[in-house]
């Protein structure tokens, strides 16, 4: 089901995680070569893809909230 980010933190290992707006996160590495997510790791970046929309598995799964 695809989401949208509504904000960022760090988590305790320092990786950047998408809130997203049904109250899942959803990690968003910048872990190249694997993962190319360079808007990730500048504040700028991060502002620019709040509202873009990201498939949440947990929704799927039907997974309760990780935040209210």
């Amino acid at each position: 089901m695809q989401q949208a980010i509504v904000g960022f933190h760090v988590d305790e290992e320092n990786h950047w995680v998408a809130e997203l707006a049904c109250g899942h996160n959803q990690h968003t590495r910048h872990n190249p070569p694997w993962t190319e997510r360079p808007w990730v790791i500048t504040p700028e970046g991060r502002e620019a893809m709040l509202g873009y929309l990201l498939n949440c598995k947990k929704c799927d799964a039907g997974a309760i909230r990780d935040w209210f």
